[in-house]
């Protein structure tokens, strides 16, 4: 960051209600704020995670050096000054702006994250300036080199089975995900199908030793050949067993979460029927991201199942023609409680699936009626503007010029007529053109005048101008006419 000076003023983002957290907006540079990874300043919300979306919003300079905000597609929005801002669209923001990122949870006036732009001196800023995202990138990477480090001297250690278990894993990854109960069905055949009984996971009864729960093998376990060989092995099946376990109760907190957020819908709908629309579009997302995440577990599940197909099939090679009486029956009771399990898991998830269908489609009912109530009001809108014309045709014409009236006068008969109108017309005859009575009195109408005016500014713009251009023509003949009047009685 270069260095500024003491008398320099910067641009920021001051956070509302906090004493830290203040964003920088650094000239000529690109500020993204999000979720994600790759961006200026990442937020993560603590009580709702989804409410700030991977690449929110961005704020640079225009060409006239003026900062801007724009909202990048996000989900529930950027707020200037209270006004949501149309997406993709960049507007000009001032000292004193308030920006208020994503909507404000249930029992609670303020949004998480809301801002004021202010304008001080770096001075007064920096102790409570945010850290950057961007410079955290280093770190990142050694720890990536780490990892990757680490997974290498595994992969070392564990030996060219467990390699050859990953190149058939990345095989694994191209067929559909709805297989996985079909590869614990053949893991299920294949333990049926063994001759052999394999060793329990502590020692033999010959050792007269208590039985043990770790899945490493006893040095004294039984007198077979190439005993450390298969003793590691049966101890990757057991460790095979147990990542299986821990995967179906991600499953099933998968499940749980899955049950909320429908429940969550149904309440919506219950107390937000008018704003159900946008409730569902943000409901809906975050459901199919939970079943994207069941996938990849079901996915990995797959992969485990296919895992301990391998080391199943290894075993019964290796341990062909020996006799163990302990572990087999343990080992398929535990594979029979997996499999239950996991047809019990699928049972509910394809029950959840139905309950989330059901509740589409009755929001897609209720969406359908208030289009339908939409129609009936444009409809009687049309109607009443429809009686409006007819008025303006049949009743507030007059019959002299066949025009709307412009300047209405009622006589003694309580017939209208425009004001030029019928003094145009006394010049020939004092009576009334409709029911011949003379003409006594004549008497302005300013509630027709102001009436009409009203509602000619609902009518076209054709209409509007045609009306304007009578009143010029007709106030420009009278002008003439006191013109001539008045030379004339000099």
């Amino acid at each position: 960051m270069a260095t500024r000076g003491a008398s320099r003023l910067d641009w920021c983002l001051r956070r509302v209600g906090a004493s830290g957290d203040w964003l920088l907006l650094e000239a000529g540079t690109q500020v993204t704020i999000g979720r994600g990874l790759d961006l200026t300043y990442q937020l993560v919300s603590k009580t709702c995670p989804l409410m700030i979306s991977r690449k929110h919003c961005v704020f640079q300079q225009n060409a006239e050096g003026q900062w801007t905000v724009k909202d990048n597609k996000s989900l529930n929005g950027v707020w200037l000054n209270k006004q949501r801002l149309d997406p993709s669209k960049a507007y000009p923001i001032t000292e004193g702006d308030r920006i208020q990122l994503g909507v404000p949870l249930e029992n609670k006036e303020t949004a998480e994250y809301e801002y004021e732009v202010i304008k001080e001196e770096w001075d007064k800023i920096r102790p409570f300036l945010a850290q950057r995202n961007d410079q955290g990138k280093a770190k990142s990477l050694k720890t990536k080199r780490k990892f990757s480090m680490e997974a290498s001297e595994t992969c070392e250690s564990e030996g060219p089975s467990n390699s050859r278990s990953k190149r058939d894993r990345v095989s694994c990854d191209s067929e559909p995900l709805g297989k996985p109960w079909g590869r614990v069905e053949e893991a299920k055949q294949l333990m049926e199908k063994m001759d052999v009984k394999q060793p329990s996971p502590g020692p033999s009864e010959e050792d007269r030793g208590p039985l043990c729960s770790s899945p490493v093998y006893s040095e004294k376990a039984v007198p077979v050949p190439h005993k450390d060989q298969k003793g590691s092995g049966l101890a990757q099946s057991w460790t095979g067993l147990e990542m299986l376990r821990k995967t179906l109760l991600n499953i099933m907190k998968l499940k749980v979460k899955v049950q909320e957020k429908q429940t969550a819908v149904l309440n919506v709908k219950q107390k937000r029927r008018k704003c159900a629309q946008k409730e569902i579009l943000a409901m809906e997302q975050e459901l199919q991201e939970l079943q994207d995440q069941l996938c990849v577990e079901q996915e990995h599940q797959q992969q485990q199942v296919e895992e301990l197909k391998r080391t199943f099939s290894e075993e019964h090679q290796k341990l062909e023609g020996a006799k163990w009486q302990h572990g087999e029956e343990t080992l398929k009771e535990q594979l029979a409680q997996v499999l239950q399990e996991h047809r019990a898991l699928m049972e509910e998830l394809s029950r959840s699936k139905k309950d989330f269908e059901e509740i589409i489609r009755a929001k897609n009912k209720e969406l359908e009626e208030t289009k339908e109530e939409k129609e009936k009001v444009r409809a009687q809108k049309e109607e009443v503007l429809n009686q409006m014309n007819e008025v303006l045709e049949n009743e507030l014409q007059c019959t002299i010029c066949s025009e709307h009236f412009i300047e209405a006068v009622t006589l003694n008969c309580a017939h209208s007529f425009c004001s030029y109108c019928i003094n145009e017309w006394t010049k020939r005859k004092v009576e009334c053109p409709i029911c011949r009575q003379e003409i006594k009195s004549k008497t302005r109408s300013l509630v027709l005048d102001n009436c009409i005016d009203r509602m000619v500014e609902k009518l076209d713009v054709e209409m509007k101008e045609h009306r304007l251009t009578l009143i010029r023509e007709r106030k420009g003949e009278r002008e003439t006419e006191c013109v001539g009047e008045t030379s004339c009685g000099q």
